[in-house]
Formats: structure tokens, sequence, C-alpha cells
């Protein structure tokens, strides 16, 4: 009897129930890591202890658990890139690393995965890098809990703080992103979360897609960032509960959307942004639930997009609510609270008994001449929103939303 369990056990762990536990430090056996790497076999545990290590280039070619100690720092000293893993079953943590060597042509990262499966990057610091953590041709791995905080000036000489390539179902979360030209970068990469992260004044974009579908994104804050999201040439996404703030420029927006298809996007909260969702090229996308505060656009649609539900959302002291271009395309903004409706409710519905037109000729004006901003809030606009309220001439005279709501929305 006792003899089939054991056979069963080691069956099922054929190589952890033989691991061990190796130390690196100044004064164990091994001095650096890469050395005690070597030593080690498959499925062992590598404890860092506190100290300094000039490493570059450590490789990570078998299933390792390597942990750092409190004060654990490998310094890569500027020199190229500090840690590879090529292995699966891999897991780096509590490490802070410094000092990433520069290359536009390598892409040099604090840390990099290559063709690895079942990884886990946690608990790390990475300060003064090119790219923070770099991810390409693998899947499922984990991304959390870790600190990147760079020092770019401009998109032409920095890198990305987390970087997925041809990579899926990796889950990026509870991580802070500062100051790199895109936070967050995903190209070629499917089924993955990015969850209750913090991705802020980075140069570029706080979140950015590239051909990547099936993704989910909830619970981050993007602030003051070049722009919070960009979404392209990708298809089937979901974006709920993040919160997109301080996204100012003269290209800024909470979320770009271009060539985007068949996605929702819901319950998030776009404030004091440039823009709050730029859309182009996009078709059946359902946007819901959201609330639009104090941003100079709410949403400019400009042109090519079909069969979009805009219903259901808080549009609350925008500058403009909606701006817009070419034909209604069956897209819907019916359900939606206006702070700027003025309109009345009768039978006590709730529902406003006119329909309201969210896009005013001085908005059209303004997206063709922008220097006329500088008539905002004067008499001169109120007159010709009243004239182009009482007879359609510019702006889209089916736009309007037939069953405004006269209370806000409350969302969870």
């Amino acid at each position: 009897m006792y003899s089939i369990i054991i056979c069963v056990f080691l069956f099922f762990h054929p190589l952890t129930i033989f691991s061990k536990t190796i130390e690196v430090g100044p004064n164990c056996k091994h001095t650096n890591l890469q050395e005690a790497i070597k030593t080690a076999k498959a499925y062992d545990t590598i404890i860092v202890k506190k100290g300094t290590y000039r490493e570059v280039e450590i490789r990570i070619d078998k299933a390792l658990t390597i942990t750092a100690e409190t004060g654990a720092i490998i310094d890569g000293e500027e020199k190229g890139e500090i840690i590879i893993i090529t292995a699966d079953d891999v897991v780096v943590d509590g490490f802070t690393i410094i000092n990433v060597g520069t290359s536009y042509i390598k892409d040099y990262a604090a840390i990099r995965v290559r063709g690895s499966k079942n990884f886990v990057i946690s608990n790390n610091l990475i300060k003064n890098l090119f790219f923070g953590i770099y991810i390409e041709k693998s899947k499922n791995g984990r991304i959390v809990h870790n600190k990147i905080y760079g020092k770019a000036l401009n998109e032409f000489n920095s890198g990305n703080g987390i970087q997925l390539w041809y990579s899926n179902q990796i889950e990026i979360d509870n991580n802070l992103v500062l100051q790199v030209r895109d936070g967050i970068y995903l190209e070629f990469s499917n089924y993955c979360t990015i969850t209750n992260n913090q991705s802020m004044k980075n140069v570029r974009y706080g979140l950015h897609f590239m051909f990547s579908n099936n993704d989910f994104v909830r619970g981050n804050t993007f602030d003051n960032n070049g722009a919070g999201v960009a979404i392209m040439f990708s298809k089937d996404m979901k974006m709920s509960h993040n919160t997109f703030k301080n996204n100012w420029g003269s290209a800024a927006y909470g979320v770009l959307l271009k060539e985007v298809n068949d996605t929702k996007i819901h319950n998030n909260l776009f404030y004091k942004n440039t823009t709050g969702i730029n859309i182009e090229g996009s078709n059946r996308v359902a946007y819901y639930n959201n609330d639009f505060t104090s941003n100079g656009w709410a949403i400019n649609s400009r042109g090519a997009n079909y069969y979009n539900k805009i219903n259901h959302n808080n549009f609350m002291h925008n500058s403009f609510d909606v701006v817009y271009h070419g034909g209604l395309n069956h897209n819907s903004f019916n359900s939606n609270y206006w702070s700027n409706y003025t309109g009345y409710d009768l039978n006590k519905d709730g529902i406003g008994d006119v329909p309201y037109r969210p896009v005013k000729l001085f908005s059209y004006i303004v997206n063709r001449t922008p220097e006329a901003i500088l008539f905002l809030r004067s008499l001169f606009v109120d007159i010709i929103d009243f004239s182009e309220k009482v007879s359609p001439v510019f702006t889209p005279d089916h736009l309007t939303d037939a069953e405004p709501l006269m209370k806000k929305i409350k969302h969870d």
C-alpha cells in the first residue's frame, strides 16, 4: 500500500520532491547569481541575500524559483540586459534591479522572458531602465506587484515599462509604472488581463494595444500620461471600471480607438482629459455606464464608425459632449444623462420629453479652427448654438438622444 502511495506521489512530483535551496551572498558559497544558476538543478530554489550584485545577462535556462531578501540589488551598470529567462516554470521575486543598458537595436530590458510559459515576475523594483519587463513569444505568465520607475523625457530615446510581443494569456496585475514611453504595451498578444495597475506620467500612452484581441482591462488608473489608452487594429476587447484622468495635451485623450471592432467599454470614469474617447474606423462598440466629467471633449467621433451604441452614460460639465464627423451610420446616442440638457419631463417618467442634440455648432467650429476656443464662454457661442439648434445646417440633423435622462445615473 505504502509503495503505491509513494509511486503515485513521485509520478506527480518527479522533480520538486528532490529540490534543494541554494543561497547567494557575500559570505555564501556562491557570491553571484549566475554561478548559483549554473550549479542548481531544475526546480531548486535560490535565495539571494542582501547586497549589491553587479551582473549582466543573467541567463535562467532551467525551472527555478529565485527570490531576493530585502536589500538584494542587481546592478547592470548600464552594460546591457540584466535577467534573461528562457525556461518554463521560473519565478523571479523581490529584487531591486537598476541601471539597464541602452540600445536602440536590441531593446535591453531589466527582465526579459523569451519563449517561456508558467513564469512569475513579482514584487520587483526596477529603476534606471530602458525597457522594464519584456515578454516575447511566451504564455501563461504572471507579472504582479512590480514597481517600475523611469526617467523618460521623450519617446525617441526611451522604452516601455511592460511590453508583450506575440504573448498570450498573460496576467498583468497591481503594478506601478511611472515615466516611461508606454506604461504597458501589447502587440499581437491575446487573452491577456490588465488589472489594478497604476500607469502614470508616461510620455506616450499609459496602455497601448496593437493587433491584439480578447484582452481584458479592469480597475486600472491612467493618470497624467501623454494619452491614456490606445487600442489599435484589435477586436473583442473588454474595458471596465478604470479611471482615465488628467491626460491633457494637444493630442491627448482618455481612450483612443482606431480600427477596433466588437468591443465593450463600460463603468469607466473619464475625468479632466482633453478628449475622453477618440473614435475612428471602429464598429459595433458598446459604451455604457461610463462617467464623462469635466473633459474638453467627452467623445470625438472622427468618422467611419458604424453600429456603435453610446447608451446609459453620464455626460457632466464637459466643454463639449460630442463632436461628430460623417453620417449617423446606425450609431445610437439614446438614454444618456446630459448636464447641459434643459428640457422638461411633464409625465415624470424620468425621461426628457424633448430630444437632446449633443453636437453643438461651436464644437464643430472649434474642431475646424482651434483658435476659436477663445470665445468659449462668450454670448456669441450661445447665439450660434441656439441658431443651429433651431435649424441644423452643419451638425448631424438626426444625431439626437431621443430619451435623455433627467437624473444622473448611479453606476456601480
